[in-house]
């Protein structure tokens, strides 16, 4: 992505960041909400301990979670902001933990450096090609590894919209269909499995829109169960 799509769009994250964790999704701050994503990862992602990237990661609630679990994530963000909360959040917990700023559609990491698991959640619709995006997560994963896709339709919007001021138009703004996800990873994936994420503990609130997982392994790399 050109750098002056990214300067855009950090800043618009870096705006959203000291009241991110207000959404009872993004801060887990309620034990129940906590507890049921815990609950969730722990069925999503292979065995612990596991090198996780987690793509995307805000400030790092989930990666806080994964890291409790004994896991090894790594975190990416874009927002120098949302990483700054996020170090704040897993260094206060007695965690040290990865952090990184960077665009998630292009992970920052070393050449030849691979994972058991990719977890992206509420990404692909801030991309301007997610299909890309999705091969380049794909091939990021050991023999056996998975992407876990966290995502949802929220809201129905001409396809091409952008979000903020400066940044590129998306094809998935708003989200994206579980079917229309599917249908992008079927020629590079085999999906493993894929679940309406329909629990309000999930969200603090009952839903009304399409929120999923789905979780998916690099073709060539599939094997036996999941």
């Amino acid at each position: 992505m050109p750098a002056s799509d990214l300067a855009s769009i950090s800043a618009y994250w870096d705006s959203s960041a000291d009241t991110f964790d207000d959404e009872a999704d993004h801060g887990l701050r309620a034990p129940q909400v906590s507890a049921a994503w815990a609950r969730r990862l722990a069925e999503w992602l292979p065995g612990s301990p596991a090198d996780v990237l987690d793509l995307g990661c805000g400030t790092g609630s989930l990666t806080l979670l994964m890291a409790r679990q004994r896991h090894r994530p790594t975190g990416v963000d874009l927002s120098p902001r949302m990483i700054e909360l996020a170090r704040g959040k897993l260094s206060s917990a007695g965690f040290d933990v990865p952090l990184i700023v960077g665009d998630a559609s292009r992970p920052p990491v070393a050449g030849g450096e691979s994972f058991d698991a990719v977890l992206v959640r509420h990404l692909v619709w801030t991309l301007p090609a997610p299909e890309e995006a999705l091969a380049r997560w794909l091939k990021l994963l050991r023999p056996n590894g998975r992407l876990v896709l966290v995502e949802g339709r929220w809201q129905t919007s001409a396809a091409g919209d952008a979000y903020t001021t400066g940044a590129p138009r998306l094809p998935w703004f708003g989200g994206v269909t579980a079917a229309r996800l599917i249908e992008a990873l079927e020629p590079m994936a085999d999906v493993l499995h894929t679940e309406h994420l329909t629990d309000p503990m999930l969200w603090g609130r009952p839903i009304q829109d399409e929120r999923y997982v789905v979780i998916a392994r690099p073709t060539t790399s599939a094997g036996p169960g999941s």
